[in-house]
């Protein structure tokens, strides 16, 4: 087995792999934008998947998609176990998103990424018979001090003194859903205030673990999918991040059990969720918001945002791209 570092040592993993994905989320971003805002979500993610796969085959390695979207909802998807890149570089485990927030994009609204996330063959957890995953993430604070066993607000009080912050200057990413309703209550009860997403809750996982975000914490039951997406980037981060499988009824926990997943209320660590110590996580915003801009036309070009984040060097970097508008809408 290769790992996603080549012939080179863990302590130099093929950079150009990282920028290579960079392609594929950019195009599945753009060909997503004639449908932001129209209310067809189906047509957008349809858009971004076979933009993403086309772009995946010129790709130099052998990934085999673990995670893949849309399997929840019948929506159009990169299936599991499907293989993309041309096959001729480094073995990898992918989990791909085409877009992380269908909704946003029908709806015109902030937050919607394209995100892939790669890590070494074999060390990326399949949770692909569990949908739902009970998450807590906090940026490099967290770790060794919240733990998702703890009363939200106990975990709240733990990380304002870690961050040396007061409680009331805590904030803390949710999404807005009913399952979620006492958990909001129990926030604000604690003294930290909210900040409810509608939808894409990749984006507010790393928003929380960043240094420099407006959110301190991201809690509550997303999907699985997106948590192991998202465990690519907070290892990039040095954060922290836990997760539970949430199976939705009896039928889907003996489906997660059959298959090997932990559905007794274990919690998974990051290194559960991810193994691989060279993981690499890429994004470009399809629409608006705290992590990237979206895609925006200007008369002939195209100007997309994308982050790369590997974990084996720790880095965060930006990406601004101008695109000919003719080579693509």
């Amino acid at each position: 087995m290769v790992s996603i570092t080549g012939d080179m040592s863990p302590l130099h993993p093929d950079r150009n792999l990282a920028l290579e994905l960079v392609r594929a989320t950019e195009a599945a971003a753009i060909r997503a934008v004639p449908f932001i805002g129209r209310g067809d979500k189906e047509a957008a993610d349809g858009a971004a998947v076979d933009a993403m796969r086309a772009f995946f085959d010129t790709v130099n390695f052998d990934g085999t998609i673990v995670i893949g979207e849309g399997e929840k909802d019948n929506a159009p998807m990169l299936f599991n176990g499907e293989k993309v890149g041309n096959g001729k570089g480094p073995q990898a485990d992918v989990a791909v998103d085409p877009i992380d927030g269908t909704s946003l994009t029908a709806a015109g609204r902030q937050n919607a990424l394209s995100v892939i996330a790669v890590s070494d063959a074999g060390t990326m957890l399949d949770a692909s018979t569990v949908f739902y995953m009970d998450k807590l993430v906090t940026g490099p604070a967290g770790v060794g001090v919240v733990d998702i066993r703890l009363p939200i607000g106990e975990n709240i009080r733990l990380l304002a003194k870690a961050l040396g912050k007061p409680v009331e200057e805590m904030v803390v990413s949710v999404l807005n859903r009913p399952r979620h309703e006492q958990l909001i209550a129990d926030i604000r009860a604690a003294g930290a205030g909210t900040r409810l997403m509608s939808d894409g809750d990749v984006a507010g996982g790393i928003n929380a673990a960043r240094h420099n975000a407006r959110t301190d914490m991201c809690v509550g039951v997303g999907g699985s999918p997106e948590g192991i997406v998202t465990a690519c980037a907070i290892k990039a981060l040095g954060g922290h991040i836990q997760g539970i499988l949430w199976p939705r009824d009896d039928d889907e926990k003996q489906r997660g059990a059959d298959a090997g997943l932990k559905v007794d209320g274990t919690v998974y660590e990051a290194d559960d969720l991810v193994r691989g110590k060279n993981t690499i996580f890429v994004a470009t915003g399809v629409t608006d918001g705290q992590l990237v801009a979206g895609v925006r036309r200007e008369g002939e070009y195209i100007y997309t945002e994308s982050v790369v984040l590997r974990n084996a060097s720790g880095t965060l970097r930006r990406i601004s791209s101008e695109h000919l508008a003719s080579k693509w809408l």
